[in-house]
């Protein structure tokens, strides 16, 4: 893993419109930033590309349906943006796709049932959309996959536990989906998705529950970290707090390593940027126990088994936006004093 010296943060010029709950893709040198919510709380149609090399921003013609806490992927030279919630907070059934080369939306075949808080990930040129809430506010098991050729959505065998903004990531041939909420309450549910067999794997639960808890997965090993802890049922005088958990599951061994106080984060936190850089796992900013947004980073390392203290963030932010690039983390947005226009990068000293 990168020391702890190798990395630094990258200031971009802020977005032409702040917001919190956008969605964003990085393609290309390009950052594109579509819909989510301005200060009034209402989703945006807007959508804005910053050129990464000329530090420009572009703005692009507005998504047709306006939307918050959608999907987004980058397929070949098309942008798709998948369900979230309309500015009526209703869940879209609709998708649409950004043409990069013709500057166009289009719209595509809409999911079978409106849906926010969809996890995605792609695979081989096809999109994977697991979870979600529906109009009902029930959270759903739904999986589907897109091929865009065929312009197509096709339901796949439904997760055991519905869940919406869970995470998703892809290690090999199968989909690990974790965390999430069923309404209010955190999930803890840990499931795989073996995309060759089309069969679901149940792992041992993630150990402890907490709400706004953020996942991320380095080297094939899960990490829980973080959160907000309710407190248990017999202590009805206490409040929710802020926690350092972190807990890491081995899939080779199969189970949740036990939780040891030597591998909690310096720093308590709720509502953050998790991800991976530098063969480290990094926490970002979020929510703690003082008045306003953190803007502490730290980095945990597999091989020295603790976190370190990493740059601090140019603007201490919750609730962002975030999106992987070759050697940066983007974060985007999010909450500051009202919403933020904010884009920095944690990136690694090599890159220029």
């Amino acid at each position: 893993a990168a020391g702890a010296g190798a990395f630094a943060w990258a200031t971009f010029p802020a977005m032409p419109t702040r917001r919190v709950y956008c969605s964003a893709v990085h393609r290309d040198g390009q950052l594109f930033v579509l819909g989510g919510c301005g200060g009034g709380g209402r989703a945006l149609g807007t959508a804005e590309m910053l050129d990464l090399p000329a530090q420009r921003w572009t703005t692009l013609p507005p998504l047709p349906t306006p939307r918050a806490g959608a999907a987004a992927l980058a397929l070949g030279k098309q942008i798709l943006v998948v369900g979230g919630v309309d500015a009526a907070q209703s869940p879209l059934a609709s998708v649409e796709v950004y043409h990069v080369d013709e500057g166009k939306w289009v719209k595509k075949a809409a999911l079978a049932q409106p849906s926010m808080g969809i996890s995605a990930v792609q695979r081989d040129g096809a999109v994977y959309a697991l979870g979600g809430m529906g109009a009902d506010t029930s959270p759903q098991a739904l999986v589907r996959v897109y091929e865009p050729a065929k312009d197509h959505w096709q339901p796949l065998p439904s997760m055991p536990t519905p869940c919406y903004g869970a995470s998703a990531f892809l290690q090999g041939n199968k989909i690990f989906v974790l965390g999430g909420r069923q309404g209010k309450l955190p999930v803890t549910a840990f499931e795989a998705f073996d995309l060759e067999t089309r069969s679901w794997t149940r792992y041992p639960s993630v150990p402890s529950r907490r709400a706004f808890a953020a996942c991320a997965m380095v080297d094939g090993v899960v990490f829980s970290l973080g959160g907000l802890q309710q407190p248990g049922p017999h202590n009805f005088y206490s409040r929710p707090h802020f926690v350092n958990t972190v807990e890491m599951f081995d899939p080779a061994q199969g189970v949740w390593r036990k939780p040891s106080r030597t591998i909690r984060m310096k720093e308590k936190r709720a509502d953050f940027v998790a991800g991976c850089l530098g063969g480290r796992v990094v926490a970002v900013g979020g929510l703690g126990n003082q008045s306003c947004p953190l803007d502490s980073v730290e980095g945990f390392s597999l091989s020295l088994k603790k976190w370190e203290p990493l740059p601090p963030m140019p603007t201490g932010r919750c609730s962002c936006s975030s999106c992987p690039a070759p050697s940066l983390l983007f974060v985007i947005g999010g909450v500051a004093q009202g919403p933020s226009g904010a884009v920095e990068a944690l990136c690694l000293h090599d890159v220029p």
